[in-house]
């Protein structure tokens, strides 16, 4: 029987309390208390830590030090055997880097270099060297504070990327605590100036200033432009576009999974409007490689296209006319079902369950949308002109 009990360990003070065989209970100054096991190992003392009163009972730190003393009695390396299924926490400057390698495998390669670059600048500096079981709310706070007001969308997907990594620690066996809430960080936090969003043409306005722009010289950047709007797509997914993706006889344009944001193919379904902008620039540049090429036969800058509208006298962004598609399908389609308008902008529709449920691409109902889209936006390059007719689910 040792010479401690539970309630002289509760009320030990400051020093070292012997069991007996080796054990020890050290009390700190501070009032911190761990075990400790004596022993001897190639003729020499060997103090061997066990762990905090918080982590082993006097009874568990009992059935320890004699496991680990019967090593040492036996000429074996305690202190090995003691650390050899012991997990090492990392710092959250290696989780980085740790999520990001096994994360990034399932990611599209910007998706993954943003996520790695934006903790790196933002995060790591202020807690990259604490390690991943000690990071508290407090700290995630104190690294978005400089830029939450000053970079609010970029902080939101910091806050978002460090939640991730901390997650991916936890499952990993290095985090015991919970995963702190993304509304726990936020109300430490000042409130964040309104999102202005993407700037967004007016619908209304939209058939005048494309009909500018079809009055003006062609260009690569000009082209793109008119078919970016036509087919509600993002800049990035038509200035990478090839004669390879598109069927004229289907009037198809198959985007395959590496120029989708959401990392999986897409079809859109395309307009005589937007068949006739990809007729002009096979004519002018060929029907091989890129559809919209530079001067050099590479992908136009996304600066190109938005060149175009500061041209035309414009504040609006290139991504905006996605909302703009998305407000006239709202207020002149008010019978097409959101989930059309959703598919038609390569958006994710519903829960998982529901995705799983809907095995349909709705492409049918999705050609009439954009064929009334095509003419409504460019009249005079479509066949039906400017007869809008809601189209019934």
């Amino acid at each position: 029987m040792g010479k401690l009990t539970a309630l002289k360990v509760k009320h030990a003070a400051p020093g070292i309390h012997g069991d007996g065989k080796g054990l020890y209970l050290r009390v700190k100054d501070t009032g911190a208390k761990s075990w400790v096991l004596r022993v001897q190992f190639n003729g020499r003392r060997q103090d061997i830590g066990l762990g905090s009163i918080d982590d082993l009972t006097l009874s568990e730190a009992r059935d320890k030090s004699a496991f680990l003393r019967k090593i040492a009695r036996a000429g074996g390396d305690a202190i090995a055997v003691r650390d050899k299924n012991k997990v090492k926490i990392p710092t959250f400057a290696e989780a980085v880097d740790l999520a990001h390698a096994e994360l990034g495998k399932g990611w599209a390669e910007k998706t993954a270099e943003q996520f790695k670059a934006s903790l790196d600048t933002h995060a790591v500096p202020r807690m990259g060297k604490r390690r991943v079981d000690e990071i508290q709310v407090e700290h995630i706070i104190a690294a978005l504070s400089p830029i939450w007001t000053e970079k609010p969308q970029i902080a939101r997907k910091v806050r978002h990327r460090i939640i991730q990594t901390l997650a991916f620690a936890k499952s990993h066996g290095w985090r015991s605590e919970q995963v702190p809430l993304a509304k726990e960080i936020t109300g430490g936090l000042a409130k964040q100036p309104e999102s202005k969003g993407f700037r967004a043409m007016p619908f209304k306005e939209l058939p005048d200033f494309i009909a500018g722009e079809l009055s003006k010289a062609e260009s690569p950047a000009r082209l793109a432009l008119l078919f970016t709007i036509l087919t509600a797509a993002r800049s990035g997914e038509v200035r990478r576009s090839t004669w390879a993706e598109i069927n004229f006889g289907d009037a198809l344009w198959n985007r395959p999974a590496e120029h989708m944001k959401s990392g999986r193919a897409h079809t859109v379904t395309l307009s005589d409007a937007a068949l006739t902008v990809l007729k002009r620039a096979k004519a002018l540049y060929g029907e091989e490689g890129l559809i919209f090429p530079n001067a050099r036969r590479k992908p136009l800058s996304d600066a190109a296209l938005g060149k175009m509208l500061r041209d035309g006298g414009r504040e609006e962004t290139v991504h905006g006319f996605r909302s703009t598609f998305r407000d006239w399908a709202a207020e002149k389609m008010p019978s097409i079902p959101f989930t059309v308008a959703e598919l038609a902008l390569a958006h994710a529709v519903g829960n998982a369950t529901e995705r799983a449920y809907l095995r349909s691409d709705l492409r049918d109902m999705r050609s009439s949308l954009m064929s009334s889209w095509g003419a409504f936006a460019a009249p005079s390059l479509s066949r039906k002109q400017a007869n809008v007719v809601s189209i019934h689910a």
